[in-house]
């Protein structure tokens, strides 16, 4: 269950971002925040320590996992984004709604997410799993891995 109210901020553009950053310490700002892109499309920023289905308010995401900021140029750029969210286990093939909306915002970013980890489901055992070194083979049961991503895109949830 989530608590109301522990839902992440709404960032909408540069500049709500920087009135946000305002108000965090100089340690907050120097590593990566949780982020969610909610099915509104609209970027949701929470403390790196905060767990994503929280950030989201409880609700189904299109991406989901961190996120880094920098000041170049006298203004706020992403300079890192990952994929990192074992609350969603969102695929890398969920870049382009993060890019949509980091556009719309108005800031600069990378070109895809700067580190990328592969989730599946062992259709075995159920259990979520991050692939490491290209091993498609299940850390709980030792089955192997689908190679294609079976993890619902939106919420997380183990797939049929």
């Amino acid at each position: 269950m989530v608590l109301p109210g522990s839902e992440g901020k709404m960032i909408r553009s540069v500049t709500d971002f920087d009135g946000w950053a305002s108000e965090r310490a100089a340690a907050e700002l120097d590593e990566p925040f949780t982020f969610v892109i909610g099915m509104d499309a609209g970027l949701r920023l929470a403390s790196r320590r905060s767990e994503h289905v929280a950030c989201a308010g409880g609700g189904r995401v299109l991406s989901a996992g961190e996120m880094g900021f920098s000041r170049e140029s006298g203004r706020w750029a992403v300079i890192e984004v990952s994929n990192q969210s074992t609350g969603y286990c969102p695929d890398i093939s969920s870049w382009p709604a993060v890019a949509e909306t980091l556009d719309r915002a108005g800031f600069d970013r990378p070109d895809g997410f700067t580190h990328e980890l592969v989730f599946r489901r062992c259709e075995r055992c159920q259990q979520h799993n991050i692939v490491r070194e290209g091993e498609f083979v299940c850390v709980f049961c030792g089955s192997d891995l689908p190679a294609t991503w079976n993890v619902d895109p939106a919420t997380g949830d183990k797939g049929s």
